[in-house]
């Protein structure tokens, strides 16, 4: 009930369902805002999700936890990760994974570490928000 399972099939599903949603491909998001707790199994298998659903892509997609910087808020998060979602998007800025210093074995994508990084032409971002017994959610913002 507490551990995802461990090729993240329900992560996966609901970024599979958001991306379906909003009509485009996987390919077409730049930035994923992770639910990132710092948990090894939880990281892994959204990792594992990630690798799932973009395929040969997920080594372009930036992955950063912005938990990193704030903390599980809880409530909150959700919507607070959304705001850093929209704000990548409206500054072409994509926010950092802080602290990344030894990635778990199974976490090898670009995990923006440390600082955040200037980007042009982001276009979509993907923001997921994953709980205890598969309450998970995934949200596509696009720049307009």
């Amino acid at each position: 009930m507490t551990s995802p399972p461990e090729d993240g099939a329900g992560a996966a599903l609901a970024m599979v369902n958001a991306i379906r949603d909003a009509g485009i491909e996987p390919g077409q998001i730049g930035y994923v805002n992770a639910h990132g707790t710092s948990t090894p199994a939880g990281d892994k298998a959204e990792a594992q999700a990630v690798k799932s659903v973009f395929g040969d892509a997920a080594r372009r997609v930036m992955v950063s936890s912005t938990k990193s910087m704030t903390g599980h808020l809880l409530g909150a998060a959700g919507a607070v990760e959304s705001i850093y979602s929209i704000l990548a998007l409206r500054d072409q800025a994509v926010p950092p994974t802080i602290n990344l210093d030894n990635p778990d074995d199974g976490c090898d994508l670009d995990f923006v570490p440390h600082e955040a990084r200037q980007v042009s032409g982001l276009e979509y971002t993907l923001c997921n928000s994953f709980g205890f017994g598969g309450t998970n959610g995934s949200l596509i913002f696009k720049k307009v």
